[in-house]
């Protein structure tokens, strides 16, 4: 059972980031303005890591690490969140699932470009291969058959996506060094002390009426307010205790094929033939990728919502 649990953790932690994208999809714009999601979902998630100080002792940070901690707190927090949610709101969450996987990718890159990493053919062929499946779905945002998805929302998913490649990259030292929660509390707090004075407004001026007129979208709301940041990277952290990052990576093909089955499901996207192909394609091209690790150290682990 003990071996059993981090794969479960890994199997949640996935399921109710794929879950992000249909329900982010769902009540952006329509309901609620990304400025205004993006700020209450970063005040939620301080205030939810600063429940565990009820158990254990605040951890000292190094005042060296403190403007680390800064920068981590921008990238992670508002940034790829900014990123996520105006993403989402101009684009379909099938395209938006599908772009996010090209993480490994985007590591591998800049890991190569820090002299981390070096590239091998299977590297090099699995990165073309990936790399030209997403641009092919961002460039589908531009089509008229694909009425649901538009190009720069495509591309800020892939901004969202590079934010995140640079902070597993340039960040891995600082998560190694502190406790989980000491590194989601700091990042979190910092993070929503910087954007609530831009997303206060949008706050204050969100129709709450309209929202509790449909338990949907209130179930919605409190779904992408309160689970997909702090919880799943607690279940994250505790499954790369025991398990290789390698397989981690292997779990994040779930994503797009749980939000995909949702989304079609909520009839909040349809999925075409083209979509399916690009998105093959990316899956082989990470998968070679990830396959080039077996005699070698492996990718760092893809990174939370």
């Amino acid at each position: 059972m003990n071996r059993l649990k981090p794969h479960l953790a890994l199997l949640l932690c996935n399921s109710i980031w794929a879950l992000d994208f249909p329900f982010y999809n769902l009540v952006l714009l329509r309901y609620v303005h990304p400025l205004a999601l993006v700020s209450a979902s970063l005040v939620v998630t301080a205030l939810i890591s600063l429940v565990p100080l009820l158990w254990e002792r605040a951890e000292k940070v190094e005042p060296a690490d403190m403007r680390k901690f800064f920068a981590a707190a921008l990238l992670m927090g508002v940034m790829r969140k900014s990123f996520l949610m105006f993403g989402l709101a101009h684009t379909s969450p099938i395209d938006g699932s599908i772009i996010d996987t090209v993480v490994p990718l985007l590591v591998l890159v800049l890991s190569v470009a820090l002299g981390i990493d070096r590239f091998t053919r299977l590297k090099i062929a699995g990165l073309i291969l990936g790399m030209a499946g997403a641009v092919a779905v961002v460039l589908t945002g531009a089509s008229s058959g694909h009425a649901r998805s538009q190009f720069w929302g495509n591309v800020l998913i892939l901004l969202c996506a590079a934010v995140s490649a640079v902070y597993m990259v340039r960040f891995k030292p600082l998560v190694a060094k502190y406790r989980v929660t000491t590194v989601l509390r700091w990042i979190y707090c910092i993070a929503a002390v910087m954007m609530l004075p831009f997303g206060l407004k949008e706050i204050v001026n969100t129709d709450y009426a309209r929202i509790g007129s449909d338990p949907r979208i209130v179930w919605a709301l409190l779904f992408v307010l309160v689970m997909p940041t702090y919880f799943p990277n607690l279940l994250l952290n505790y499954a790369l205790k025991s398990v290789q990052p390698t397989v981690t990576s292997i779990y994040t093909y779930l994503q797009p094929v749980l939000a995909i089955a949702v989304s079609v499901a909520m009839g909040l996207d349809r999925l075409h033939a083209d979509t399916l192909l690009f998105a093959a394609v990316i899956f082989v091209g990470v998968g070679m990728v990830l396959r080039s690790y077996r005699s070698h150290p492996a990718p760092p682990a893809p990174a939370g919502h």
